[in-house]
């Protein structure tokens, strides 16, 4: 077998790779999901949630029967627990094959000093998929939802090549949410609710959920109003808008109108799905800030009450992204839509909710399962 340069694979447009811009590390591309012009924007914390690629796929054809990918990866890990695998997706053919590592760096969180941590250093690692079917192919490889990866080579069977893979013909989908978007804690890539409603919709998926995240930043929207070739486009919020109290009424109304206004300026047909949040217990009726208690549930903390006129709730929140949708379709966008997203997760899910407020891995494959039916009606509307 052989290895080709991910970085020269690019530079000649024989990968479609979903990322908006790239970190070149020199021996390798780090991608990241949001386009360079937000860099100055972000704030230093989603700076690393940009860089981990949940939903960004390397698609390409080769004859090869054996695909691999040479890659350092840098996972988060605590000091008592044992540390998760990067896990890559390969897609061909309607079958899905899965390949994981520990090799690479990690950031050992100091659980005693908050902000705090160690890099730990390790090495690069390949990991190959084989017994792939002869002939040309079109190959889809999911890259890690849960760690910073710098991507260095594909490898296939001596003799054969790397091809641009045939156009796309899937409706193109662009999903923008918090964690339980990213979903950090779903077991591989594919897993993730956005890409199983995705794969089983056969649309093509660019996930924007981004973990603790998703207070309605401009400069998400302005990237979502820019972008080409969208067909349908999701938003999921308010879920960390509670957790971190970062809005009261009086503010979380007109952003949501002003990120909704910001994507119509350059896309005034394309279908908005906005979805409220899912089933959250300790915030459903009381506002946040939200936090980690002793056991590693998630609880709303108190506050100072007389001061607290216009917070939010989940259950408020869910009452006005219904009202704005309702309002704006009655002035004049039917493409506006509005998902409870209890529907997709609720009360009676919480035995998949350990933390009370990330599901684990069932509930996100529940979640992309009970989305999907909407999602694939709504791009046959567009056919």
């Amino acid at each position: 077998m052989h290895s080709l340069a991910i970085k020269d694979l690019i530079a000649a447009g024989m990968i479609d790779h979903g990322a908006l811009d790239f970190d070149d590390r020199g021996t390798g591309l780090a991608p990241r999901r949001l386009p360079d012009w937000t860099r100055a924007q972000l704030p230093q914390p989603m700076d690393v949630t940009v860089r981990m690629p949940s939903g960004v796929r390397l698609r390409f054809a080769t004859e090869s029967t054996g695909v691999g990918i040479s890659f350092l990866a840098t996972t988060w890990a605590m000091p008592d627990r044992e540390r998760r695998p990067v896990v890559f997706n390969l897609e061909t053919g309607g079958t899905l094959l899965r390949a994981e590592s520990t090799s690479g760096n990690a950031i050992v969180v100091k659980p005693e000093a908050p902000g705090g941590f160690d890099l730990v250093r390790g090495e690069a690692d390949t990991l190959l998929f084989d017994d792939l079917p002869s002939g040309d192919k079109t190959c889809e490889l999911w890259l890690p939802h849960n760690a910073l990866v710098e991507l260095r080579a594909l490898v296939v069977d001596d003799g054969a090549a790397i091809t641009a893979a045939p156009a796309d013909g899937r409706r193109r989908w662009v999903h923008y949410g918090s964690s339980i978007s990213h979903c950090v804690e779903a077991s591989e890539p594919a897993g993730t609710w956005p890409a199983v409603a995705a794969r089983l919709a056969d649309v093509s998926l660019r996930n924007l959920g981004f973990g603790g995240q998703c207070h309605l930043d401009q400069f998400v929207a302005r990237t979502i109003r820019d972008l080409p070739e969208v067909d349908i486009v999701s938003i999921k919020t308010g879920i960390n808008i509670v957790n971190m109290d970062s809005m009261r009424e009086r503010v979380f109304t007109p952003a949501l109108h002003g990120f909704l206004d910001t994507i119509r300026e350059a896309k005034p047909e394309v279908p908005i799905v906005v979805i409220s949040p899912i089933y959250c217990p300790s915030a459903e009726t009381r506002p946040g800030p939200t936090i980690p208690d002793g056991q590693g549930k998630f609880v709303t903390i108190d506050g100072f009450e007389q001061f607290r006129n216009g917070s939010l709730s989940l259950v408020r929140i869910r009452e006005i992204i219904a009202d704005v949708v309702e309002k704006r379709r009655t002035a004049g966008d039917p493409g506006l839509h509005y998902v409870d997203g209890l529907t997709l997760f609720g009360a009676e899910d919480a035995h998949d909710l350990p933390d009370d407020l990330h599901p684990n891995p069932a509930g996100y494959r529940r979640m992309g399962e009970r989305f999907a039916p909407g999602l694939a009606e709504l791009a046959a509307t567009l056919d």
